[in-house]
């Protein structure tokens, strides 16, 4: 199988809008698992870096084509962005490799025709790399920065609007950063353990450090698979951002907590939990289908956590089992991802004016069902993965409006570096300014009844 063959499929697969990249991906690759490593890395970046720069590369396209890109056969259109990814952002790769293996895949799918036309306009853009123009900074930075960075015009708008346009440049140029994994360390594993583990996998030349945030996060370079690292099957680690640990650190969990998780799949912050409950309490991870909560209820299988139960549960119903029974209700809620297009492409595609609006719609109707689970002091951990003051800062101002209730401050909690951002009860994390994905975080309780 020519793996530049199963690229090109997997991009006409992803431009019919049929699923997303990441589910094609995994699909393929789980398929063609004999491939090796370096095979695998390969349809990997070369998939991810043609959706994420798709912008730019049709920019470019435009400037060396005499058929625009719009108007392309999508077979033709799939072929070049592919193909001009690869001169451009692969330099490991020969320019004339790259030609040649375009205009063999153009003949092989029955496009003897066109063979000319891709051969031409890809030599044009391997000797034409220095010479590529973009939009004049000056006269419209919106349109600069919106094809520089691979990034919709409405993205850079809205992070404009709500940064400035300083941090919203660093926020694009984040999103095309190649970011390691992230993983959380079991905290029971003792010191040894954890340097053991992490001198087999330097053995197996993967690159590890510690994250500046929390002690037991840790940042990993390797292209062939987490499941692959020592330590995986034992539960010694799960993957997970910093900032989801930090929605679990700033909650300010006990001993003998009952810790609710209403949107809990793949179960990350809820075994988090209780893990930090130390055998004690309880945490009840709940989730819409049973496809989510088998995914919890692996990972917690694998984690060898005792102390957490799986329900199947729509966030929008009452279920009256919970009502009146958390100590710790964590609602990470579903949200317009843009907080972690660094690591979901295409969801800057996906996102619209209109989906903005409805995706609040459905937060505030979870909110509205699951307070009721709070006990009468109990604290609501409100989070969610995207940059947008609708979903976040103002969602917080809604909350506290319609339940009675207040933000607590969580600089106690925090580590030293984010204390200062957690002093009003919620902090948003920007991609390029922290190191973390972009995230909000909220910590709300109800107000004394005196009030």
């Amino acid at each position: 199988m020519n793996i530049r063959e199963l690229v090109l499929d997997i991009l006409l697969e992803f431009d019919r809008q049929a699923e997303y990249l990441n589910i094609l991906l995994f699909g393929v690759l789980e398929k063609y698992d004999y491939f090796d490593g370096k095979e695998k890395a390969f349809i990997k970046r070369v998939c991810e870096g043609t959706v994420e720069r798709r912008i730019q590369i049709d920019y470019i396209l435009d400037q060396f084509s005499r058929v625009p890109v719009r108007k392309m056969k999508p077979l033709i259109r799939e072929l070049l962005r592919m193909s001009v990814y690869q001169l451009l952002f692969m330099e490991h790769i020969p320019d004339a490799a790259v030609c040649n293996e375009a205009v063999k895949l153009a003949k092989k799918r029955k496009f003897q025709s066109l063979q000319g036309f891709v051969n031409g306009v890809l030599r044009a853009v391997s000797r034409g790399k220095d010479e590529i123009g973009y939009p004049d900074r000056q006269q419209d930075a919106d349109a600069y920065l919106s094809v520089y960075y691979s990034a919709p015009v409405w993205l850079v708008r809205h992070l404009c609007d709500a940064y400035g346009r300083k941090q919203c440049e660093r926020i694009l140029q984040s999103f095309l950063e190649r970011r390691p994994v992230c993983l959380r360390m079991k905290e029971s594993l003792p010191a040894e353990e954890q340097e053991r583990l992490f001198e087999a996998w330097r053995e197996a030349r993967v690159e590890v450090r510690r994250n500046p945030y929390l002690a037991y996060a840790v940042e990993v370079v390797k292209s062939e698979g987490i499941r692959n690292l020592a330590g995986y099957e034992e539960g010694a680690f799960a993957v997970q951002d910093v900032s989801s640990m930090l929605v679990v650190e700033a909650a300010g969990i006990k001993a003998g907590d009952t810790v609710i998780d209403v949107c809990a799949a793949p179960g990350g912050k809820a075994i988090h939990a209780a893990e930090k409950l130390a055998g004690t309490g309880q945490v009840i991870a709940c989730d819409l289908t049973a496809y989510k909560t088998a995914k919890i209820e692996a990972n917690r299988d694998r984690m060898q956590i005792n102390n957490l139960s799986v329900v199947i549960q729509d966030a929008r119903e009452r279920d009256e089992k919970l009502v009146g029974r958390a100590d710790v209700l964590l609602v990470d809620v579903p949200c317009s991802g843009l907080g972690v297009i660094g690591k979901k492409q295409d969801i800057k595609y996906r996102v619209t004016g209109q989906s903005l609006q409805d995706i609040v719609k459905l937060q505030r109707e979870i909110v509205r069902n699951v307070v009721q689970y709070l006990k009468p002091e109990g604290v609501m951990m409100y989070s969610t993965c995207t940059m947008n003051p609708e979903e976040n800062e103002k969602m917080v101002e809604w909350i506290c409006r319609e339940f009675a209730m207040e933000t607590v401050g969580m600089q106690a909690e925090l580590p030293d570096a984010l204390k200062p951002l957690g002093e009003k009860g919620f902090l948003q994390l920007l991609p390029g300014i922290h190191e973390t994905d972009g995230f909000f975080i909220a910590r709300l309780r109800r107000r004394e009844q005196a009030e």
